[in-house]
């Protein structure tokens, strides 16, 4: 059996989110079926560490796709002249990119429909390319994964598609993500914070991560605070919008908030061992890997209650709306006064990530796979 994977988002140091889907679930399952011959097709020249087995057989396919000019190219032209002469089985995409062209059986990973969900968000000319191909991406699909039953559900909602075509392949979190000691929760305050307790929000700085009214809830809770709380910003700044802009520069105690940029796993895995709670109370999300990470740290987590989010997050967080800088307010103010509170949520996190793994998110996407390839 031969697969033929897209895995152009398997990029050295550069990983996020659905790279990161990529690299846990396909290291996972190429080791663990040593019977199949996997192709990784790259847009680039690729790093080693992601062949990870004796059958995985790499092969670059230019041009490089990083712009919805180079997409079409990529998906609509090389691709598909790549794929008929290596004649696989079926076609993976963990990005949810399709080959239309391709006549043979096809399994695309959707994360989510953000896209459509908050077009404000996405460039112009992306969003074009998006609205166009994704409805037809889906639609051409043998199959279709999603991380969450509130992204299937978005998928039928949106794309008319029936659920018994879609599978659920939750994210998992990776093992580095555990409590921290004494003395690196000690030292990470020390380092970042001068030792004062401090709120977390991880991810990049993008419109639907909700990062002004963030900003503005904080200072609000800081009027009553008396223990010197700051508030942690640890994620590149991609996107620093006119709106983040205007809520920090208006900020009182915008010298309470500390910006890290983007951090290798080790730290991150400090930051949020060492921190008073995750604050992640985006717009939008299909999944919410930081949540589960938080959770594996025994730090408890603020989040929103919309989307995904309370499906991942079940019991163990306490729930805020997304624009009400208010309730986000209000949360913070009982995670920072309500030990009892805070307490409880910690141990309800660590039950809760244990419904989560890469070994099970691997599994389930491999059994997505025996479905498209029996269909």
């Amino acid at each position: 059996m031969k697969i033929a994977v897209n895995t152009r988002l398997l990029l050295k140091n550069k990983l996020e989110g659905i790279g990161w889907f990529s690299f846990e679930t396909l290291k996972r399952i190429c080791i663990q079926h040593p019977e199949v011959e996997f192709v990784f097709i790259f847009d680039r020249q690729f790093d080693s560490e992601f062949i990870f087995a004796d059958n995985v057989k790499p092969l670059i396919v230019s041009p490089p796709a990083r712009h919805p000019f180079l997409f079409y190219t990529w998906f609509n032209i090389s691709l598909p002249a790549a794929l008929r002469k290596l004649k696989p089985d079926l076609y993976l995409s963990p990005d949810g990119y399709n080959c239309l062209p391709w006549k043979g059986k096809s399994l695309i990973v959707i994360h989510d429909l953000t896209f459509e969900a908050r077009p404000q968000d996405v460039p112009w000319l992306v969003k074009k390319y998006y609205h166009h191909f994704f409805p037809r991406f889906a639609r051409k699909a043998s199959r279709i994964a999603t991380v969450s039953e509130f992204s299937k559900s978005d998928i039928v909602a949106r794309y008319h598609i029936s659920p018994d075509k879609i599978d659920v392949v939750c994210n998992g979190v990776n093992e580095l993500f555990k409590p921290v000691d004494p003395e690196i929760f000690h030292n990470t305050r020390l380092k970042f914070t001068k030792g004062y307790p401090y709120f977390i929000f991880v991810g990049a700085l993008h419109p639907r991560k909700n990062i002004d009214n963030l900003l503005l809830a904080f200072d609000t809770f800081k009027i009553s605070d008396n223990q010197s709380i700051k508030l942690v910003i640890a994620g590149a700044k991609k996107w620093w919008t006119s709106e983040i802009r205007s809520a920090y520069e208006g900020m009182r105690f915008k010298d309470d908030v500390v910006f890290t940029g983007r951090l290798d796993d080790k730290s991150l895995h400090s930051l949020i061992g060492s921190a008073l709670a995750l604050t992640y109370v985006s717009h939008y999300e299909g999944f919410g890997i930081p949540i589960l990470e938080a959770f594996a740290c025994g730090t408890p987590v603020i989040t929103s209650n919309t989307s995904s989010m309370p499906e991942v997050a079940g019991d163990a967080a306490i729930y805020a709306d997304p624009a009400s800088q208010t309730e986000i307010a209000a949360a913070m103010e009982q995670m920072a006064t309500n030990r009892k509170l805070r307490s409880e949520l910690i141990a309800k996190g660590f039950l809760r990530k244990n419904n989560y793994s890469w070994q099970k998110s691997a599994d389930l996407l491999w059994n997505s796979i025996l479905k498209t390839l029996n269909e």
